[in-house]
């Protein structure tokens, strides 16, 4: 393997239902860059990590997927201010000096997630209720806060580090006095297209904009739901892109595209 070959790749279990090998190698391969590939690299455990960057010296830059957003922070040796802020990191840059091995830590779920729900936002969307509690739920809540937007988390337990609801206490008034709700959980991702969070979908309005992250399938079950009240839908295929853009940029700023 020629000495100025580069891989990036994407971590994280399962990896099935992830576009990111396919997106980032089709721009390489748009881009020229014949020394660059983007590969999946399915971890059991995050554990798995220090093997991986010893197995592949090749590695310089990685994406984060679910489960190791928030796990992966203690293999980070830098991490950017936004995803500091977050508390999870979606995208790593790997640095090599002697035996030595650097990882800066870096979020774009917030640039792909206000990107994607700006535009969707009415005046009448005031107040959220994001379900989930994980690594993108805190990219979601750190964009409400710069949009000004109030919101609690919804949960299947109580977290004392958050204002949570469990779902069973989600009543009419509460889902009706925040008309935008968002899925940040797996529940509904291919192929388990039949699952849903457990959500009282009866009390939803034609006020309401519900968001699923999940962009496989397109409508998953949360958002029919959310349809078939009314509701303003939209998936994560959006954010999806622009993530990956900003992911790229990163990249790019750090010289994966070079040859060395």
């Amino acid at each position: 393997m020629q000495s100025s070959f580069k891989l990036l790749g994407l971590i994280g279990y399962p990896l099935e239902h992830s576009f990111s090998e396919r997106y980032f190698n089709q721009r390489i391969s748009q881009k020229g860059y014949d020394f660059v590939e983007y590969r999946n690299f399915p971890l059991e455990e995050i554990e798995d990590l220090p093997e991986l960057l010893s197995l592949f010296p090749e590695i310089c830059g990685l994406n984060v997927t679910s489960p190791y957003k928030q796990q992966i922070f203690k293999y980070l040796t830098d991490i950017s201010n936004d995803a500091q802020k977050i508390g999870a990191v979606n995208t790593v840059i790997v640095r090599r000096e002697g035996d030595k091995v650097q990882l800066k830590g870096f979020n774009t779920d917030v640039d792909g997630f206000r990107a994607a729900i700006e535009p969707l936002l009415e005046p009448h969307h005031k107040s959220a209720l994001i379900l989930g509690t994980g690594g993108a739920a805190q990219a979601v809540a750190y964009v409400l806060r710069q949009l000004g937007i109030d919101f609690s988390f919804v949960s299947r337990s109580k977290r004392l580090e958050h204002p949570t609801y469990i779902y069973n206490e989600l009543t009419r008034d509460i889902v009706q006095s925040n008309l935008i709700v968002i899925n940040t959980t797996p529940l509904g991702m291919y192929p388990k297209v039949h699952f849903y969070p457990p959500f009282p979908y009866q009390y939803l309005t034609d006020k309401h904009l519900l968001f699923d992250l999940i962009y496989n399938p397109s409508e998953t079950k949360f958002l029919e739901f959310g349809r078939l009240h009314g509701a303003k839908t939209s998936n994560g295929l959006q954010m999806l892109y622009k993530q990956a853009d900003k992911a790229w940029e990163i990249f790019e700023q750090y010289g994966c595209f070079r040859p060395d």
